[in-house]
């Protein structure tokens, strides 16, 4: 927050030696300093938390975009249940981050490890957080929440949902953004008190490891303790493609996540009247916001098109569902290093993104491993892939701008190799420790028969055994030769062959 220079009235009253009364004329114009700094200051402060409420509006709204684009990606026999899942990871994780999660998270003073305030949001407003910043640190933790239930839908009981949503994003979720994003956390390059990692701490500017790897390595433990869906591996071990129902849905989820992008990566600034006391008026905090976005964008885009066009020369045709993971898989990359890299550096990002989510989706399928979103792919793989580009290609311009002077930056760019180990620890410690609270929790929900549903509802489907009924009438191509109870629209169809010239008779068949 920028401070005001105060008014004396013992030190302006000798100025003002030629008016009547010096002393009296020196205290009325102090005082309308005062009250003209104050005004400066609470609209800095209106300002500020303006831009982020707007930004947590903004990430919210790829709730909608993650439930569109589960929903367009499962068998129509789903829809009901992915989307139901999608809402609860909202619900459920709002209160259990109000109860826990932001304590654990942002709770200083406290120790490297955890936090330990803020416990149901007990003291804020503070001087150092308010309710804004609150909401939007929600937002980031019901976004882990919605990668990791991609990975495992279409198989997984409702009641397992709703326990490991509100575990991560209550616990391990908040456990990770302590140690990168507080000021009190081991491994945060924000850090006011200890040494740094390093001497740098590791950069995650708005979450390519605390938010993407977090929910990716979740789903990854979840999708490998339940096992493949029903049909996805033939006998012989090949893979069979269960295609999403909806093209539509799943192009439509991808805008609104790209939308809401906006608010993940340029947001993460959390203020924006900033100025860097540059010699260029123009140039401040506004203007790094304006590039977050600009490298944000051009990430996506390389991408998609990179995908494009391997997918084209890999499997010999356009494939928009491989496009839109591909511009989201370059999102998750750029993510980490947004703020602090330049516009054709980002470009790099996206490309190297694209084989990365194509290598790791190769790999899976060479294991046996079912994803029906490749979440766990695009999301841990590419966010591994964004943390170590922010070690190779961080500029020094930048990273002394958004964090401190005299920090490491990329490797790539002369600033030696730190803040690159740095980030590489960050993904080790990131796997290491969602691995050692996620992976025991499914496999006790495994044991207690509470993971998975049964091969009777998988194969009919969990919105008609679990949630009263289809999401909307369909015919899916692997579903059973007897059309589900009520009215199932049919293809339309002439009534012969020679119609009148009149008139077009069309037949429906219900």
């Amino acid at each position: 927050m920028a401070s005001f220079p105060t008014c004396s009235t013992t030190e302006l009253s000798p100025l003002l030696s030629f008016a009547a009364n010096a002393t009296a004329a020196a205290d009325y114009i102090c005082n309308r300093f005062t009250a003209t700094s104050d005004k400066f200051t609470t609209t800095t402060y209106a300002i500020d938390n303006t831009y982020l409420l707007f930004s947590a509006y903004l990430v919210f709204a790829m709730q909608l975009g993650f439930a569109m684009l589960c929903a367009g990606s499962v068998r129509a026999k789903n829809t009901m249940n992915i989307m139901l899942t999608n809402v609860l990871d909202a619900a459920a994780g709002g209160l259990s981050y109000y109860i826990f999660g932001f304590a654990f998270a942002f709770g200083g003073p406290s120790n490297g490890f955890i936090g330990k305030h803020y416990f149901g949001l007990k003291s804020i407003p503070s001087a150092v957080y308010d309710y804004s910043f609150f909401l939007y640190q929600w937002a980031f933790a019901i976004a882990a929440a919605g990668i990791t239930s991609g990975s495992i839908a279409e198989r997984t009981q409702f009641v397992a949902y709703l326990i490991y949503s509100s575990f991560l994003t209550g616990f391990v979720y908040p456990i990770v953004s302590h140690w990168v994003w507080s000021s009190d956390g081991w491994a945060s390059a924000s850090r006011t008190s200890g040494s740094l990692l390093f001497g740098s701490g590791a950069i995650d500017f708005a979450g390519s490891g605390v938010v993407h790897m977090v929910g990716g390595i979740a789903g990854l433990w979840g999708a490998l303790i339940e096992g493949p869906r029903i049909g996805r591996f033939d006998h012989s071990g090949r893979s069979v493609a269960l295609r999403g129902h909806s093209a539509s849905l799943v192009v439509l989820g991808t805008f609104l996540l790209w939308f809401g992008w906006y608010g993940f990566n340029p947001g993460s600034f959390l203020t924006i009247s900033k100025s860097y006391g540059t010699s260029n008026d123009y140039y401040g905090q506004w203007s790094a916001v304006g590039r977050t976005a600009i490298t944000t964008t051009l990430a996506g885009c390389t991408a998609a098109l990179t995908t494009l066009f391997s997918k084209r020369l890999l499997v010999g045709h356009w494939n928009v569902i491989d496009v839109c993971n591909g511009l989201l898989g370059g999102f998750a990359a750029i993510t980490s290093g947004c703020a602090v890299v330049e516009p054709w550096a980002a470009i790099i990002c996206g490309f190297v993104a694209s084989w990365v989510l194509t290598g790791c989706n190769k790999l899976a399928e060479k294991c046996k491993y079912d994803d029906p979103l490749e979440a766990a792919q695009l999301h841990g793989g590419c966010g591994a892939w964004g943390l170590l580009f922010t070690g190779l290609f961080a500029k020094k311009q930048y990273v002394h701008q958004v964090y401190a002077s005299g920090r490491p930056y990329g490797l790539f760019m002369g600033g030696g190799g730190k803040l690159l180990a740095a980030q590489i620890i960050q993904i080790l410690v990131i796997f290491g420790w969602v691995s050692a609270t996620m992976a025991p929790l499914f496999y006790a929900l495994k044991k207690l028969n509470l993971l998975r549903v049964s091969k009777e509802d998988e194969m009919q489907g969990m919105d008609m055994t679990r949630h009263g009924g289809f999401a909307y009438i369909y015919h899916d191509e692997d579903g059973s030769s007897h059309p589900p109870p009520g009215f199932t629209m049919r293809k339309v169809e002439p009534v012969s062959a020679s119609p009148s010239p009149n008139h077009n008779t069309m037949n429906i068949v219900v």
